[in-house]
């Protein structure tokens, strides 16, 4: 995408599988071009995103990603908010 965007990863199957959720960040960040963010919502069971999804993004991408924990939005997932360096 040639914009910053958002993906919910927080209901359905999401909520009891994390490695979808890592799976389809995954995809939402590939998907992404280069100088833009996508916001990725989590699920709230999953707690914050840095104890489970930063650190599996940044051994898939190495430093051609950066990732800043936004907060947890009203509707109750977390926000893990990552750039695709230029």
């Amino acid at each position: 995408m040639d914009k910053n965007w958002s993906v919910s990863l927080e209901h359905e199957e999401y909520e009891n599988d994390v490695e979808l959720v890592v799976k389809d960040a995954i995809d939402a960040i590939t998907n992404t071009s280069k100088g833009f963010y996508v916001n990725i919502v989590t699920p709230a069971d999953f707690g914050e995103p840095d104890d489970y999804l930063t650190e599996e993004l940044a051994l898939f991408f190495g430093d051609s990603i950066k990732s800043k924990f936004i907060d947890q939005c009203g509707c109750g997932g977390y926000v893990l908010r990552v750039w695709k360096n230029n």
